[in-house]
């Protein structure tokens, strides 16, 4: 591509065969050099159906979690040369036709992480199907978080990111846990490193074949999100010295699997 920024795409993947292809559909022709799926072990055909759409696919030996599978993605990604990396969930969840859009911002040096906000309005994110109790939690953790962090952004909790490369250069994502927590504990880490953070709004869309976490597992990651915003701020005071948190890092390269 006649481009001087190679950006990928990179989808943490898990039983997305019925939205794969949509999602990889929906990207504009031109935007994007590559796309990496790596699958957690699916039982379904989420990894023959990418293998049929070109795209650059990695596999689990087991299932490890959805952090994990991040940790994956963008250790691949930096691997291949990446300067952009974009995170979007294969289950059309999100809308990627807002690709070129979030790369933008990034590549104008905007902003060095772009997040994909779904709660523009209360009424929208409802009439695009978020249940009720997962929009409250949300709203509860997002005003804690921008207290707590300085910042006013409409949601922490998307699963649609763009991060330059030097963010993941910095950020020690690697010390980060395994399941969903993941996220939450990345942005502090981006706080903490002073990166500019910004969003752009995207359609609620949720589906019957979207994923989702479950009540109970939606309590956990709560619950790990503010242990992780507790962590900054006594780190921050000097009450604790948190590895996640200990900075300059420069993340090391690590085995990933390889390509199937």
């Amino acid at each position: 591509m006649a481009r001087s920024r190679k950006v990928i795409v990179v989808m943490p993947a898990y039983n997305a065969a019925r939205t794969l292809a949509r999602t990889v559909a929906d990207i504009p022709p031109g935007t994007v050099d590559e796309i990496i799926l790596v699958d957690d072990a699916s039982t379904d055909a989420t990894v023959e159906i990418a293998k049929t759409l070109g795209l650059t696919v990695l596999v689990h030996d087991r299932n490890r979690g959805y952090g994990a599978n991040q940790k994956t993605c963008y250790d691949e990604a930096m691997r291949r040369g990446a300067s952009i990396v974009i995170m979007i969930h294969p289950d059309y969840q999100y809308d990627s036709r807002l690709v070129p859009f979030i790369i933008g911002f990034i590549e104008q040096g905007v902003c060095d992480v772009v997040l994909g906000s779904r709660i523009r309005t209360r009424r929208e994110a409802l009439a695009g199907g978020m249940p009720r109790y997962k929009y409250l939690a949300n709203r509860a953790l997002t005003l804690i978080e921008n207290v707590c962090l300085g910042l006013n952004l409409s949601e922490f909790h998307t699963g649609y990111r763009a991060y330059s490369r030097r963010v993941l250069e910095t950020v020690p994502y690697r010390l980060n846990a395994d399941g969903f927590v993941f996220d939450s504990e990345f942005l502090v880490q981006a706080v903490h490193c002073g990166f500019r953070i910004g969003e752009v709004p995207v359609p609620c869309r949720y589906a019957d074949d979207s994923s989702t976490t479950s009540f109970w597992q939606s309590v956990a990651y709560g619950s790990g999100t503010l242990w992780s915003v507790g962590r900054y701020l006594a780190h921050r005071s000097g009450l604790i010295r948190s590895p996640l948190f200990s900075l300059p890092h420069a993340a090391a390269s690590r085995g990933s699997p390889q390509p199937e």
